[in-house]
């Protein structure tokens, strides 16, 4: 183990070996002559389809395949619905969806349902004929009163159109009578999640402009976290040293990435953060970028003299005399395009971000003896460690350890409530980090 005096040379997040935290029907054809979306268009609704289909099978367990039934879509919706605490039993869209009985299931008949789902169903009545016509139009839809849409339908169509529902270049190549499609299926749902906020939660991405200022305003907007008796608990556990520290986080944040295309990075400084994003766009990495506000609390010993006390770090003193130290900090997700550039992560790390001598040149700002990065699925070259987690509501309070220590982790969390739920697993993480563990200060 890690002396304390060293404890307080790294970062406060490399410096414990306990915590880090992590923890969505008639429609009238357009003209018989079908003329094919643009290839592009078609090529970005099929990516971001994809990214839906594998989210919604993640994360909700809905696995759909060839033609969807209206059974099967009406399953599926309920149990998104279930899922979002701001979709009430009453305004729920599923309820009742089954009433057409045996009539064909289709295109449009999904529309109805997810505008609802997705609550746009009062901008839709909003919608007036000069603007369900400009909307129908993109999609080459013809309408007219007394057609085969009704006012309500030509509506839900043209809101869908106009927020990205489905797109213009999808409905016209599918058509409104048209069957649905898993693929099809898979992007309503995602969409309902994306409209209730439980999609993927992100900043931007590495490549855009605004990323830094975004980042930036992210950390000036982040402050210490509190979490009440989830955290009493676990102070308690720091004062009888039944753990060296814990990480506490807010899920709110949680990105709901794929964890087979991401990697965490935990750091404490925001100039390292912007250079970190400046350095994989540099090198041609792309990603999904999510800030995760983050405390890191340890034991501050007294003859380490008096602490110095700021907005993002804080002190309160045990019964000891030592103190409890809160330090902000903060994780970036990045979620790669994928495995092969999610591979690439380390080695810029290990070259630009680790620091192996006290007057080490060419790094970026703020580097670490023991740069602190993991992944939920398996790496090359990244030990296995364990996660020791807790939770109350939003709170997450994550203990990391080597896995033959996990046990005695959980067991100094029992020993102050027997009751507490603890939830354990194993993940990779970079080999500086796991040096770190086994007590190593470089």
């Amino acid at each position: 183990m890690i002396t304390s005096k060293k404890l307080l040379q790294l970062s406060a997040s490399a410096a414990i070996l306990a915590a880090i935290v992590l923890p969505q029907g008639a429609g009238a054809a357009g003209p018989s002559t079908t003329v094919p979306a643009p290839a592009l268009t078609l090529v970005q609704s099929a990516k971001a389809t994809n990214e839906y289909s594998t989210y919604i099978q993640q994360q909700y367990g809905i696995q759909l395949s060839g033609t969807v039934s209206r059974e099967q879509f009406a399953s599926a919706l309920s149990k998104l619905e279930a899922s979002i605490s701001s979709i009430s039993e009453k305004d729920a869209a599923a309820k009742g969806f089954l009433a057409a009985g045996a009539a064909p299931f289709t295109i449009g008949e999904a529309i109805s349902a997810v505008v609802k789902a997705a609550d746009l169903k009062e901008l839709a009545a909003t919608y007036s004929d000069e603007k369900v016509n400009a909307a129908l139009k993109k999609a080459e839809i013809a309408y007219e009163k007394g057609g085969g849409l009704s006012a309500q339908n030509a509506q839900e169509l043209a809101v869908a159109i106009d927020t990205g529902l489905i797109s213009a270049a999808q409905l016209k190549a599918a058509k409104v009578t048209g069957a649905v499609s898993a693929d099809l299926a898979y992007q309503f749902l995602g969409k309902v999640t994306e409209f209730s906020g439980h999609y993927k939660n992100y900043l931007g991405t590495v490549g855009e402009e605004g990323i830094y200022g975004k980042l930036a305003q992210a950390w000036y907007e982040s402050q210490i976290i509190k979490a009440g008796e989830l955290q009493e608990l676990v102070d308690t556990a720091l004062k009888q040293n039944l753990i060296t520290g814990y990480n506490l986080k807010d899920a709110a944040f949680d990105p709901h990435f794929d964890p087979a295309l991401t990697i965490t990075y935990g750091h404490s400084d925001l100039i390292h953060a912007i250079q970190l994003i400046g350095l994989l766009k540099s090198e041609g990495i792309d990603a999904k970028v999510q800030f995760e506000p983050k405390t890191s609390a340890f034991i501050y010993l007294k003859e380490w003299g008096e602490p110095v006390q700021t907005d993002d770090y804080q002190v309160v003193q045990i019964e000891n005399g030592n103190y409890i130290a809160y330090a902000k900090e903060y994780d970036l997700s990045f979620e790669f395009a994928s495995v092969d550039e999610k591979k690439r992560f380390q080695p810029l790390i290990l070259k630009y971000a680790k620091k192996d001598s006290e007057d080490a040149v060419g790094l970026l700002k703020g580097s670490w003896w023991q740069p602190l990065y993991h992944s939920r699925t398996e790496l090359a070259d990244y030990p296995v460690i364990t996660n020791n987690l807790l939770k109350d509501g939003r709170y997450i309070v994550q203990s990391f350890s080597l896995n033959d220590q996990s046990a005695k982790v959980v067991q100094g969390f029992k020993k102050l409530d027997s009751q507490v739920e603890i939830e354990t697993y194993q993940f990779w993480v970079d080999q500086p980090f796991y040096n770190y563990l086994l007590g190593e200060y470089k």
